[in-house]
């Protein structure tokens, strides 16, 4: 117990210390929106019980993919400062788990649980009594499930093997949740399917509805969850790093080559890449194959380019995955490190990505001209603007080496990297529009546009990038080194904002994702397919000479979000500094 309590503090205070400037705004905006969706948990503890059951069930999806796809989810107190003090794995599983109930997640979990005491309140006396424990058991469940993933998670991905399995599973699930509505209208379900009552995340209703069982069914869980994570931490703390098979040298005659060259070694050995490039795969292909469940293969073709977008959204950090290693760069005067990295991009992706499109249109046999457009300008964009956001806006990163207990956690600042690869992906996703449109507008023009575009992008976005790193590749190098930005030359206009400002900046950056992509890009696509009255996508319910204009609406309303966001937070010239 005495080691839980000291646990416990020890997590409060470095929260205390750790949560100011950008990560308090950060922290405080998440906790909104997740009273929010708490507050919406809860009443449908009054409205529908059924219902409460089935969102309790997100609430555990969140609890255990949310984790995974943030990094590892937190690491305040890592298993690793505690191994010279000789606790048993139990005792510091025991010790590890007080302290993940402190801070902002456990508490908005634990506000949405209060439905349970709602129902419990429905239902009589006794079930609001017994509302509480299982209220308090249902978020230890939550809690550990997450825990055990994570560590399953890490100790799949110190193997080539399990990288590329847990991508594939990790890719498949998320482009799921991203088509539920297809899984719904497979199942021809109206409500909610019977077994969701069933799983852990409804045990604690099931014990608040008189199955009083299910309170034992929750403690054992517990016990089971508790003993699979000690022994996860055991294999965790005591892990060595193997050496790697020799390999074959590749020969470069260049610098450029040589480059080239480690590029495509690193994308093929490091764990942590090879997990991004099979969850793009595995991503793009269900995203796209998951209306086949309702007999529509329209999103088929657009495998490919979702595949590309994925994948340069997640490789967006490329400089900051690669740690300090930058000094070598800095090193090499001679060879143009943007120029290399984009070329073995492109020999690592462009091929998959070609092979996927072609393949998947021929099967539907169409709409060529649109995909073949949109196939160039994507492969540029993303070859343009991966190293291009990496340097100028470059999270620093956890050094490959240092991260052999945790693949997942490539940087100390997740929720910047996670900000960062959703602008990758809007933005990767901008450079297509110009071919999309005309491709829809004009048929195979579209293919010129797309080419042209893509291109460009390659070629100016990595000049851009190029230019960047010749410029302040020192500074680069220290902030990778102290995880600080070198300090006197540029200052962030967000740390100077005022609060409305830094919302707006939030919310644009947030939400501008929605009007893009579904309202206007897929609406659009819906459309030229005379997809009439599509779920929740707004253009297809409007009349004839509105349904583009309106995507098109969208889609601009969406440029404007992530303009506006950029353009409060560029960074400005303070008096008396130079360029």
């Amino acid at each position: 117990m005495a080691v839980a309590l000291t646990m416990a503090a020890m997590k409060v205070a470095a929260l205390c210390h750790a949560l100011r400037g950008e990560r308090a705004q950060s922290a405080g905006l998440g906790a909104v929106l997740g009273i929010v969706l708490a507050g919406g948990t809860i009443y449908l503890a009054v409205r529908d019980l059924d219902l409460l059951a089935a969102a309790y069930a997100v609430w555990l999806l969140g609890w255990l993919l949310g984790p995974v796809f943030m990094g590892g989810g937190d690491e305040t107190l890592r298993p690793e400062y505690f191994t010279l003090l000789g606790l048993p794995p139990r005792r510091l599983a025991v010790g590890l788990l007080a302290a993940a109930f402190v801070g902002l997640p456990p508490l908005v979990s634990l506000t949405a649980l209060l439905g349970l005491v709602v129902a419990g309140a429905r239902l009589g006396p006794v079930a609001a009594l017994v509302a509480v424990p299982a209220m308090l058991l249902q978020l230890a469940v939550f809690v550990l499930l997450s825990k055990v993933a994570v560590g399953l998670v890490g100790l799949a991905l110190r193997s080539r093997l399990g990288a590329i399995s847990t991508g594939v599973l990790n890719g498949a699930i998320l482009a799921g949740l991203g088509q539920i509505w297809v899984v719904f209208l497979a199942l021809g379900q109206t409500g909610v399917p019977p077994l969701v009552r069933y799983l852990p995340s409804g045990w604690g209703l099931l014990a608040v509805r008189g199955s009083w069982w299910a309170l034992g069914a929750l403690a054992g869980l517990i016990a089971l969850l508790l003993l699979a994570w000690a022994a996860l931490l055991r294999l965790r703390v005591g892990a060595s790093r193997a050496s790697g098979r020799a390999r074959r040298p590749f020969l470069a005659r260049t610098a450029d080559g040589a480059i080239v060259a480690k590029e495509l070694r690193t994308s093929s050995r490091d764990l942590v890449r090879n997990y991004q490039f099979t969850f793009a795969f595995a991503y793009g292909v269900c995203f796209a194959a998951s209306p086949l469940l309702v007999g529509w293969n329209g999103m088929l073709p657009y495998a490919g380019p979702v595949f590309i977008v994925m994948a340069g959204a997640m490789a967006a950090n490329v400089y900051g995955t690669d740690g300090t290693a930058l000094w070598l760069t800095l090193m090499t005067p001679a060879a143009s490190d943007v120029r290399g990295r984009q070329l073995a991009w492109l020999a690592t992706h462009a091929p998959v990505a070609v092979l996927l499109t072609v393949v998947c249109t021929a099967v539907t046999g169409g709409p060529w001209p649109l995909i073949l457009a949109l196939l160039p300008a994507l492969l540029g964009g993303a070859a343009g603007l991966v190293p291009l956001i990496s340097v100028y806006g470059l999270v620093p990163g956890t050094d490959p080496h240092k991260r052999a207990n945790n693949p997942l956690r490539t940087s100390e600042d997740e929720g910047s990297l996670t900000g960062q690869a959703y602008l990758a992906l809007a933005l990767i996703v901008a450079t297509a529009l110009p071919a999309g449109f005309v491709a829809i507008r004009f048929g195979w023009a579209g293919v010129v546009v797309g080419i042209v575009t893509g291109a460009l992008c390659w070629w100016g976005f990595g000049r851009l990038a190029s230019a960047r790193l010749r410029e302040r590749g020192p500074e680069l190098l220290s902030t990778m080194r102290t995880g600080r930005k070198a300090g006197g030359t540029v200052q962030s206009r967000f740390t100077e904002l005022s609060k409305p400002r830094k919302a707006v900046a939030w919310w644009c950056f947030g939400f501008a994702a929605i009007p893009l992509i579904p309202q206007g890009i897929l609406a659009a696509v819906f459309v030229s397919r005379d997809m009439l009255h599509h779920t929740w996508f707004l253009a297809t319910y409007m009349p004839p000479g509105l349904r583009y204009p309106v995507a098109l609406g969208f889609v601009v309303l969406g440029l404007a979000m992530y303009a506006l966001g950029t353009w409060i937070v560029l960074p400005s010239r303070q008096p008396g500094t130079v360029e």
